[in-house]
């Protein structure tokens, strides 16, 4: 509880931020919409990708001609197949607060890397015999850094593609491999976005 209720003091300072950028800078503060597909997995050789969606919203805040930092709030259904039984999968859900720092190489196209902040919502194995809560086998917070591009097409409307490599280990105890390394989640996301 107490990540999650940092999450959103991150969210609420950078927003906050915003505001203050806004009135500093001649362009204003951007907001929107984003969704789109996640395909995630985790770097274990017992498991392969599996698809997830994320959605959220954002703020696009300038800080110079051609930067800026764009705070998200996103829901982002994460997680990987047994590679043996595909019908067994981990399902992790995440409410994932990136801060990304952009670069605008042209007008409409961008580039971006910055951290990740997530904070597990739901933590399930699924299969053919049932749903299996793995709270105490699975961490309730992940920290990844982000890389990704953008092109906003008109009106508003854009194309993201990002790929998130996860730093922290989100096992407890590494218990969910044999040989004792790190599990971390990786996911490459492609969707679209609104700006208002």
């Amino acid at each position: 509880m107490k990540k999650l209720i940092l999450g959103f003091a991150i969210a609420m300072s950078s927003l906050t931020f915003a505001q203050e950028k806004a009135e500093k800078t001649s362009s204003p503060v951007r907001f929107g919409i984003k969704a789109g597909l996640n395909v995630s997995s985790v770097n274990d050789d017992e498991f392969k990708a599996k698809a997830g969606i994320y959605g959220g919203v954002f703020a696009n805040i300038p800080v110079a001609s051609s930067f800026s930092v764009q705070p998200e709030v996103l829901y982002s259904g994460m997680g990987a197949k047994l590679e043996d039984a595909s019908d067994v999968r981990l399902n992790l859900d995440y409410i994932s607060v990136p801060v990304m720092f952009q670069y605008n190489v042209l007008p409409e196209l961008y580039l971006e890397a910055g951290p990740q902040f997530s904070f597990a919502i739901s933590k399930k194995l699924k299969g053919d015999g049932g749903t299996l809560d793995v709270d105490d086998a699975i961490k309730g917070f992940d920290f990844g850094i982000g890389l990704g591009a953008g092109y906003y097409i008109a009106q508003g409307f854009g194309v993201t593609a990002r790929f998130v490599a996860g730093v922290s280990d989100i096992a407890e105890d590494n218990n969910l491999n044999d040989n004792d390394d790190a599990i971390r989640n990786s996911v490459f996301q492609v969707g679209v976005a609104y700006r208002f």
